[in-house]
C-alpha cells in the first residue's frame, strides 16, 4: 500500500474515534472514508486491533517529533524545556490517545490495548512495527528526558552536570503532565511554571 493511502486510513480512524467510542467504530466505515475497500484495510492492518495499534503508534511518533522541534528552539535550557513542556501539555489536552499514552489513563472511549508486543503473522513491515510494544508513561518520560539531555548537552547551552540536567528535563516533563488535568492560569501558564521551577533547580 502507498504511504499516502495508509495515512488516509489512519486519518479516517482518528476522525471516527473523535466522533464515537472505538467500540462503535466500524472497519467498513473507516475504509469508505479513506476511499479504499475493507479488504485493503484488513490487508494493511490485519485486524481492528492492528489498526488501533498503528494509530496509537502514529500519535506517539507525532508527539516525539514535536518534542524534537521544541528542543531545537534557539534559546537557553529553560526556554527549550519550557517549549517541550508546552507542547506536551497542549497535545495531551487536545489528543485523547496522546493523553492516554502519557498518563496511562485509558478511558472507555479509547481502544483497549495491551502495551506489550502482540504476535502477528502479517507480512506487512508496517504491521509488524505496530505489533511491537507500545510505550508506557514511564517509557515516554525516560525517552524525552534522555533525548533532552542529549540535545541540550550537545548544544553547549546546558551546565556540565549531566545528572542535574537529567533532573531538570524530567522535572519539566512531569510538570507538563501535571498541567494536563489542571492547566495553570494564563496563556503562558505551563511555560511560566516550568521556567520558575527550573530557576529554582538550576540555582540550588
Amino acid at each position: 500500500m502507498m504511504p499516502a493511502a495508509r495515512e488516509s486510513l489512519l486519518d479516517a480512524a482518528h476522525t471516527a474515534l473523535a466522533r464515537r467510542p472505538w467500540s462503535a467504530v466500524r472497519m467498513v466505515d473507516v475504509a469508505a472514508a479513506a476511499g479504499v475497500s475493507r479488504q485493503t484495510l484488513y490487508n494493511e492492518f490485519g485486524s481492528k486491533e492492528g489498526l488501533a495499534r498503528a494509530l496509537v503508534r502514529r500519535e506517539a511518533d507525532t508527539y516525539l517529533a514535536g518534542v524534537e522541534r521544541a528542543l531545537a528552539t534557539p534559546t537557553d535550557v529553560r526556554g527549550r524545556l519550557a517549549a517541550t513542556a508546552e507542547w506536551t501539555a497542549r497535545l495531551a489536552r487536545d489528543n485523547a490517545l496522546v493523553r492516554a499514552l502519557l498518563t496511562g489513563c485509558w478511558c472507555e472511549r479509547l481502544p483497549a490495548l495491551t502495551l506489550a508486543a502482540v504476535p502477528s503473522s502479517s507480512a506487512v513491515p508496517a504491521q509488524r512495527r505496530a505489533d511491537g510494544p507500545l510505550p508506557a508513561p514511564g517509557d515516554f518520560v525516560a525517552m524525552v528526558r534522555d533525548r533532552a539531555v542529549s540535545v541540550l548537552a550537545a548544544s553547549g547551552a546546558a551546565p556540565p552536570d549531566q545528572a542535574g540536567l537529567a533532573r531538570c528535563c524530567e522535572l519539566a516533563l512531569r510538570l507538563a503532565l501535571s498541567c494536563v488535568a489542571a492547566p495553570p492560569p494564563g496563556e503562558d501558564g505551563v511555560a511560566a511554571l516550568v521556567r520558575e521551577a527550573l530557576d529554582r533547580q538550576l540555582t540550588d
